[in-house]
Formats: C-alpha cells, sequence, structure tokens
C-alpha cells in the first residue's frame, strides 16, 4: 500500500568524516527495543544477534551532568533510546543496575533524569556515557546487553514503531566524536575498525 508522510525538516548534523568500508546491502535494525517516533542517530554502534541475524542498538546516554559515586539520579540528554527496565552501567565490567523510573529534567527540558534503585558506585563526569548492561551486577562484572558490537550506523533514521528497519553499516570509517552518540572507550574498542576525532 502506498502511503504519504507529511514531516518537517531538521538539519542534519553529520558524524562521519570517512566512510571505507561498509556491510553489502546494509542490515536491518530490531526496533522493539527503541522508541518509536526516536531517531537512530548517525555514529550509533549496532551488535549481531548471532541465532537471527538481525542487528541491535546498543544502547548509551551522555551525561548532561557530572553524577558522585553515591548518586541514584542520572541527567541524561534526550535521543537515547533507553526505557524504564533496562540496566545501566558506567562501563563494561563495572556495577549495572535497572532504570527504574525516567522523567523530563525539571530545569532542563533537553534532559531526563534516570533514576536506579542501587547507585553505581563510580563517580561519573559531565559527558561521559552510561551504556546498557545484559543484566544487574552488584559487582564489577556487567558485560553488553549484545556482546557483540560489529558496525556503526552511516546514517540518521526515523524509528517508526512497529516497523523494519533497514539501514547502512559501516565497518571502516572516521567519526567525529562530538557529534555522535556517546560511545564510552571499552565500547570503542569493540569496533576497532571506527577511528574517533
Amino acid at each position: 500500500m502506498f502511503t504519504i508522510e507529511r514531516k518537517k525538516d531538521s538539519r542534519i548534523v553529520r558524524a562521519f568524516v570517512h566512510k571505507v568500508a561498509d556491510i553489502p546491502n546494509g542490515v536491518t535494525v530490531a526496533t522493539t527495543e527503541l522508541i518509536g517516533g526516536g531517531i537512530l542517530p548517525e555514529g550509533a554502534v549496532i551488535g549481531k544477534d548471532a541465532e537471527t541475524g538481525v542487528y541491535h542498538l546498543i544502547k548509551t546516554a551522555t551525561l548532561a551532568a557530572a553524577a558522585t559515586n553515591s548518586a541514584t539520579t542520572y541527567t541524561v540528554k534526550k535521543g537515547h533510546h533507553f526505557k524504564v527496565g533496562d540496566i545501566i552501567s558506567a562501563g563494561i565490567g563495572k556495577k549495572a543496575y535497572a532504570i527504574t523510573g525516567i522523567a523530563t529534567n525539571a530545569t532542563d527540558s533537553t534532559c531526563d533524569d534516570f533514576t536506579v534503585g542501587t547507585t553505581l558506585g563510580v563517580a561519573i563526569a559531565k559527558g561521559a556515557g552510561l551504556i546498557q548492561a545484559a543484566a544487574e551486577a552488584s559487582g564489577n562484572t556487567s558485560v553488553l546487553k549484545y556482546s557483540a558490537p560489529y558496525a556503526v550506523v552511516g546514517d540518521g533514521y526515523n524509528v517508526k514503531a512497529g516497523s523494519n528497519l533497514f539501514v547502512n553499516a559501516w565497518l571502516i570509517g572516521v567519526v567525529k566524536e562530538a557529534c555522535a552518540p556517546a560511545t564510552p572507550d571499552d565500547l570503542k574498542a569493540k569496533v576497532s575498525g571506527i577511528h574517533y576525532i
């Protein structure tokens, strides 16, 4: 069925500086874990599900304010795809706990506040990233929910709930870090073909 959608264009900020090698014919990204109406941003890291062949976003969020080592609320920039129940960590191999609440920040509507039941236990600087973990970890043992980060999304895509999301994915290239989603150093190491500047 032919469909016409009306939407407003917005300014596109490019994260890639150079694209060298991609996955031929692109990949399909699962939308069930993403927020409908949101954007899958250029520069986001995706991982492959070995059983189905479908790719998943490795969810990250950028801290808009520094957090202490006893914080249970983390202020992050909007544009993330985290949902209540997702498990966050300050990095691979650190403590991880589930998000119990997400609310728009009271003083800055461009940010969200993540609430967790137990602190992540480390001080996190403004601009650093939170990352999705597979399961809660009270010790420094967290692992990525999708343990095989594989490629980086080459363009920004609108996420439509319940529909397939077909994207171009890059294995080798140069990304401007300031224009890409938060990518902690331990996640960058997993996509070694991508150089961040």
